[in-house]
């Protein structure tokens, strides 16, 4: 890994914090390239970071072992098919990070011959505690995947998917999965304000909680449901409101939620692989 060389085609903030990250782990700047249509956001990585400014896309790909596609989704394909007979020369990998665009629309601009990952990163990558999936197509090698599952890992934790439409649930419940907290969050901001909690006291209160959940649950073996258990005791407070969210469809509307993420995810990827 210290060893390759990457090139990220766009700056903005997932990319910054990827090349924060493979730095971090050891990556040498000098190993890494980058190209911005905003000259000022490339400038000011490649100051910051001490990375290499390419010239073009197309010369970012004749420097580099791996070619990050950091892109937004509407632009890729302009992206893609600028670069493909110089990736195609090169025989680089491709991973994109650009969310709804599926291997076979990249295929479709790139070549049926490139190798290419799709990752479904999440925003705590953005503090280095995302959570990414990774579905690599047949013309990836294992060493490419764990090239790939590296680069990731760099901002989080990493997990291959057997097939690609599992992207689809990932970007339901991880994807999309951040906004449900804060949904969460600021509804309990909302009601301890109601019981008289000041905002100040309200927000530590609510985030340290979220926090110490989640590390409790990240550090034991037990399920959720479990872990629920054990914090639930009969008759006492914790019960009478999770009694009351179940009475209110708290499980059900969870579900109808992250189905209806699930399916524009899917609609989406139609919309922008016909760009």
């Amino acid at each position: 890994m210290k060893t390759k060389k990457i090139g990220f085609i766009g700056a903005g903030n997932m990319a910054t914090s990827l090349i924060r990250g493979l730095i971090d782990s050891g990556l040498a700047a000098k190993h890494i390239w980058i190209t911005d249509i905003n000259p000022e956001a490339q400038q000011t990585l490649a100051h910051n970071l001490q990375v290499n400014i390419a010239t073009s896309n197309n010369d970012l790909v004749t420097q580099v072992d791996v070619v990050v596609l950091a892109v937004k989704p509407q632009v890729l394909h302009n992206v893609a098919t600028e670069v493909a007979e110089q990736i195609n020369a090169q025989n680089v990998l491709v991973v994109s990070i650009a969310a709804g665009i599926t291997q076979t629309s990249l295929q479709n601009w790139l070549g049926d011959a490139v190798a290419i990952v799709r990752c479904m990163p999440n925003t705590p990558a953005l503090v280095l505690t995302g959570a990414t999936a990774l579905h690599a197509n047949a013309n990836v090698t294992a060493e490419q995947r764990d090239l790939a599952e590296n680069i990731l890992r760099a901002v989080g934790i990493s997990l291959w998917v057997e097939s690609e439409t599992e992207l689809d649930a990932v970007t339901a419940v991880s994807g999309s999965g951040p906004a449900y907290y804060f949904l969460l969050m600021e509804a309990m901001e909302k009601a301890a304000l109601a019981l008289g909690l000041n905002s100040q006291q309200a927000r530590l209160l609510i985030l340290q909680t979220a926090l110490g959940a989640a590390k409790i649950a990240m550090e034991s073996n037990d399920t959720p449901e479990v872990l629920r258990q054990k914090v639930t005791s009969p008759g006492g407070t914790t019960q009478a409101a999770l009694q009351s969210f179940e009475n209110n469809g708290f499980t059900s509307m969870v579900l109808e939620a992250l189905q209806a993420a699930h399916d524009r995810s899917i609609s989406m990827s139609k919309e922008l692989g016909a760009i």
